[in-house]
């Protein structure tokens, strides 16, 4: 797999982080998902937990940052007032760029679809299932309280789109983003690695 990302967008419960981390092991390549805020931590100086805080809550200052945006236009550089969202969202831009710069990895979440759409050797998937099986997922890794699970998983899928659409002006999910969408539902976990395992393995050659 010399020289090839494979970027996994996913529902939150898809099983999508699942897929990716097999499918690095199969591959024998680098697996990002947790890992990008520790590099960005390092880089940035700010703390990992704050990062992760940060994601959490993402899309909360979204009409904010563009309301701010709209305030401060033609007054001074962008730098002397880019929200906070917008410094974190940045430095993890530059991450994914040098760990696609580095060799063959597996890259979940973080926009990295879009962020490495000018490569040619990288394959974009997107996991999707429906909410029976997105529901049990994360029940079975302890994710949300049972009572409000369904509200969660939603919650979580509204703020990716969001923070997706704002930093990109694509929609999430879109098949036309993507080369492999896959239902994990329908598949399974197990399956959908190897059906994307295949899909890389028979990725024509491209020179940059």
């Amino acid at each position: 797999m010399q020289g090839k990302i494979i970027t996994i967008s996913r529902q939150c419960g898809s099983g999508g982080h699942s897929i990716g981390s097999e499918l690095a092991k199969r591959l024998d390549v680098p697996f990002y998902d947790k890992e990008i805020i520790e590099i960005a931590a390092k880089e940035s100086g700010f703390h990992q937990k704050f990062i992760e805080e940060q994601e959490e809550h993402m899309n909360r200052s979204l009409l904010f940052n563009i309301a701010r945006h709209v305030a401060y236009a033609g007054r001074g550089s962008y730098a002397d007032y880019q929200p906070l969202q917008d410094q974190l969202y940045f430095t993890q831009v530059k991450v994914v760029k040098e760990i696609a710069e580095k060799g063959p990895g597996v890259i979940v979440g973080r926009c990295a679809d879009y962020i490495l759409r000018d490569r040619k050797d990288v394959l974009n998937v997107f996991i999707h299932a429906d909410m029976a099986f997105k529901k049990k997922h994360c029940m079975e890794r302890g994710q949300f309280s049972e009572e409000n699970m369904e509200d969660m998983i939603r919650r979580r899928d509204k703020l990716r789109a969001e923070h997706y659409r704002y930093y990109t002006d694509r929609k999430w999910g879109d098949s036309i983003n993507y080369h492999l969408c896959l239902d994990s539902g329908v598949f399974g976990i197990e399956k959908c690695v190897s059906m994307v395992e295949d899909a890389c393995k028979g990725m024509h050659p491209v020179s940059q």
